[in-house]
């Protein structure tokens, strides 16, 4: 009788000691892999974060802006082939009374142009828009115009004196026929009253894209 009795307490002992083991080898597992959860989710979290902060630093840097008022087209296709090679934005300066072909005939003196150049009060030409959406993010503005008489054509002064250039560094440029870009580009800049305005360039009104795009080149933008 004590026999069977020792035989049943041993074969208890042993099924204990069995699901306790058991017990601790699946407290031991959940722990591994509650550990290894945390660590994947403090990596994953890490990752996150030095990835957003080198995406915050790839898209710093300068903003370039070419606005241009364009009579014929010459200019703006110069502005334009400035802005594919400094991968800049554009805007267009568009009067509310867009210019004919008549109203550009300079040797008319009843054209638009003629009145306008003879009555200097007429030179207030009413614009479409005179600010850019987000001028506030461009540090580097080019501005460009055809020569009219020696000096910019004057539907860029309404973008000049409706504009702060506090901070930004401006570089006009103009097309011309004939004409050299002259003080055009110190007048506007005395129009401004701010900024930070650089020597401008002329190009006649066939330039070709590689001139423009070598100009471009060779001022070093940041």
């Amino acid at each position: 009788m004590k026999k069977l009795a020792s035989a049943i307490l041993s074969l208890v002992f042993v099924f204990s000691f069995a699901a306790c083991s058991n017990s601790n080898s699946n407290s031991s597992s959940t722990n591994t892999t509650t550990q290894s959860q945390q660590s994947n989710s403090s990596e994953s979290s890490k990752t996150t974060e030095e990835t957003s902060v080198n995406n915050e630093s790839s898209t710093a840097g300068s903003k370039t802006l070419v606005v241009y008022y364009s009579a014929t087209g010459s200019t703006k296709a110069v502005a334009e082939t400035i802005a594919q090679t400094a991968n800049a934005d554009t805007f267009e300066i568009t009067p509310v009374e867009p210019y004919t072909s008549a109203d550009l005939d300079w040797t008319d003196n009843n054209s638009r142009v003629s009145v306008e150049h003879n009555d200097e009060s007429k030179r207030n030409v009413e614009l479409t828009n005179t600010t850019p959406d987000n001028w506030e993010q461009y540090d580097t503005v080019f501005v460009g115009y055809p020569i009219w008489w020696g000096i910019a054509a004057w539907p860029v002064d309404g973008f000049i004196t409706g504009n702060d250039f506090t901070g930004k560094t401006v570089i006009p440029f103009c097309t011309s026929a004939s004409s050299g870009i002259g003080q055009s580009g110190e007048l506007l800049a005395q129009m401004a009253g701010t900024g930070n305005w650089q020597d401008g360039k002329r190009f006649s009104s066939g330039a070709s894209s590689d001139d423009v795009a070598n100009w471009v080149n060779g001022l070093d933008l940041q």
